[in-house]
């Protein structure tokens, strides 16, 4: 093309860019979009932030704002301010003294009823500027710029209290205390102790199950489930009656103790072995078989097959497990507490600092230090998940293991151990709740399961767990149902919906202790309008749904994902509106995820502990949360018994979703072609 006729096409006016019309059913969409998004800001990104604010909030003493006068007899003379005289009335730091108490009287400034060796005859003082805190005078406030004026023998009268002010004093005293530091190294030790063998039995257990030709897989495939079915204290619980000082097998230990780290790292090797086996499981069964004919046809040793084709293939299964099972450790509260003993970690520190010292703001400090390596391994998780390729494309070949006699049966020899523990860790507790007296009386009793008489809320806190789950799972899946459908379908507006994913994803990064802590400085501040919920069911309800929110999400979008967007195509030509498409089309179609969904939530809102146990009330107390408290007591056979009338309302739960799922089974026939 010339110059000049490029002249002349540069010189013609732009099109005008065509906008698609905005109709009905995309501004209801976006006013849906906007409703799912404020939720999660309201239930998770502002009480996060609130909790940040938090953790940098310090008690402190005013000194540079308060001015003294004293009388020594010749009349009241200014005496400068309290930071001036601080070092001559013996007075720490501002922060420093507050930290020994909040308030101070003009009698612990002047013990000796004396200035400068002179006796006192009177003393003045007040408060200037705006810095945060108060005097009072005789019980009453005094404002800010007046004198509050006192005799020497009423120097008590006079009070001056702390205020607050920000800054990282509280995260330089949690530095500086080499006990609570220590925690930050024993949480890594354990956490990654707890990888290294979770991730290693999880993997000869999945390859166990996928890659051999061994009986009974559908047995094992259901007890490596059984930890997902109760709370991870259980997992203490018995071993304290395995491995106690009254255990039965105590002396297998041959005289090591069970309450530390070996405690910690065997009860969550219990509980995140589902977690892992499920995922290495999946990244094991979707492999090629072309790879291992190829192996054969070249005479490759089946050890070195192994090492360049099973392996690199079950990679990013191994790394994604390796992270879900460090993160699910170092965030673990029930195991710690029950068999923790003085082995400090990060999660009872919080526990400790909210509930033992009353000491909000550091239990703030500690929820950040713990958030930061939760946040580091979700985001590098998600990083490495990302880069993964689809290693079974059209061509593949699904791999089907062959029989091999010795593999075989080593492999059901693995797997029977690896259940045999299972089973036994929740045997044990099942035996210790129906003994009478464990160990001196053991004939078989229910008494234990009359909670009436325990701590921990009676029969009340298991009705009101049924309550808080069966709202969950009603309220949560719909609640997922909807926002997944607004990602994954919806017409333009792609910040709005975008913005809802990122949301979306981000519970799983939350430590439950970290969300529950963050909901008291959130919820329970008078200032807040949404502060009447604190306390009540409703406050647990909308904690657990949050908590369990992103698996929940990824499920719902996984189905819908699988549904041709032809549909909205052909349903917009018909000009149905989107209402009718979701509800005569879309969850008719997704209602086995939706099954799947509810039951998830269920049976995670019958066990939680970390997120509620800061939230619930005398009248909200719940089943999980009261077998702590009972264990907390001394009462563990309790404890053990309410545990394991969890477990079995699990069970059950379980059973009702397999029932409606093979239900709903009929309905989907057409997806068999």
């Amino acid at each position: 093309m010339s110059d000049a006729a490029a002249a002349r096409v540069t010189a013609l006016p732009h099109a005008p860019t065509i906008r698609p019309k905005v109709g009905r059913d995309d501004r209801l969409m976006l006013v849906f979009t906007l409703m799912i998004g404020l939720y999660l800001v309201v239930s998770l990104a502002l009480p996060i932030l609130f909790m940040l604010w938090k953790s940098t909030e310090v008690r402190a003493f005013p000194y540079g704002a308060v001015e003294l006068q004293v009388d020594t007899g010749a009349g009241f003379v200014p005496a400068g301010t309290l930071e001036a005289l601080a070092p001559k009335l013996g007075l720490g730091a501002g922060v420093d003294q507050a930290r020994r108490s909040t308030s101070l009287t003009a009698a612990q400034l002047f013990p000796k009823r004396t200035f400068d060796g002179v006796p006192l005859e009177g003393l003045r003082m007040r408060l200037t500027g705006t810095a945060d805190g108060t005097l009072d005078l005789s019980g009453k406030p005094v404002a800010p710029g007046e004198w509050a004026e006192v005799s020497a023998q009423d120097l008590r009268r006079l009070v001056l209290r702390a205020g607050t002010v920000r800054s990282l004093d509280n995260y330089l005293a949690y530095f500086s205390n080499p006990a609570l530091t220590q925690s930050i190294a024993n949480s890594f030790a354990v956490s990654l102790a707890t990888t290294f063998i979770t991730v290693l039995l999880a993997f000869g257990f999945a390859y166990a199950l996928t890659r051999t030709c061994m009986p009974a897989k559908g047995l094992f495939r259901t007890i490596a489930m059984v930890p997902i079915l109760v709370p991870s204290l259980l997992a203490g619980l018995s071993l304290v009656y395995l491995f106690g000082n009254q255990g039965l097998l105590k002396e297998l230990l041959f005289g090591a103790k069970i309450y530390g780290a070996g405690g910690i790292i065997a009860g969550c090797v219990f509980y995140t072995f589902p977690h892992a086996f499920l995922i290495i499981a999946t990244a094991l069964a979707v492999s090629d078989a072309r790879l291992y004919e190829a192996a054969r046809v070249l005479r490759t040793p089946p050890r070195r097959a192994f090492f360049t084709v099973t392996l690199p293939g079950a990679r990013y299964g191994l790394i994604s497990a390796a992270f879900v099972v460090f993160t699910l450790t170092i965030t673990e509260f029930g195991v710690p507490k029950v068999v923790g003993g003085d082995f400090n970690v990060l999660a009872v520190d919080i526990y400790k600092q909210v509930v033992g010292q009353q000491n909000f703001a550091m239990g703030a400090v500690v929820s950040v230090i713990l958030l930061i390596p939760a946040v580091v391994a979700f985001f590098v998780d998600r990083l490495v998940t990302a880069r993964q390729v689809a290693l079974l494309t059209a061509r593949a070949v699904p791999y089907a293991p062959q029989r091999n006699g010795a593999l075989d049966w080593a492999a059901f020899a693995f797997c029977c151990v690896v259940a045999g523990l299972l089973l036994l860790v929740l045997g044990v507790s099942q035996y210790a709740a129906l003994v009478r007296f464990w160990p001196y009386d053991l004939s078989m009793s229910l008494t234990h399961f009359a909670f009436e008489g325990v701590d921990g809320g009676g029969w009340g806190s298991y009705f009101n767990s049924l309550r808080l789950a069966f709202y969950t799972a009603v309220i949560g899946t719909v609640v997922v149902f909807v926002g997944a459908y607004l990602v994954e379908k919806g017409r333009g507006f792609l910040a709005a919906r975008t913005g809802l994913h990122f949301l979306a994803m981000l519970p799983m990064a939350i430590p439950g202790l970290v969300l529950g802590l963050a909901y008291i400085f959130f919820f329970n501040d008078k200032s807040n309008p949404l502060n009447p919920l604190y306390g009540t069911m409703a406050i647990l309800v909308i904690c657990t749904v949050t908590h369990f929110y992103t698996v929940s999400h990824l499920t719902a979008l996984t189905a819908l994902k699988a549904m041709d967007r032809e549909f909205e195509a052909v349903a917009a030509s018909l000009k149905q509106p989107v209402t009718r498409m979701f509800t005569r089309i879309t969850m008719p179609v997704c209602m086995p995820t939706g099954l799947d969904v509810a039951a998830y939530y269920f049976v995670n809102a019958m066990t939680t502990v970390s997120a509620v146990v800061f939230l619930y009330a005398p009248s909200t107390t719940l089943a999980a949360v009261a077998a702590l408290n009972m264990d907390d007591a001394g009462q563990i056979q309790s404890a053990a018994a309410m545990c394991m009338l969890i477990f079995y309302t699990n069970l059950a739960a379980r059973g009702v979703h397999a029932v409606l799922s093979r239900g709903l089974a009929r309905t989907q026939e057409w997806r068999v072609r």
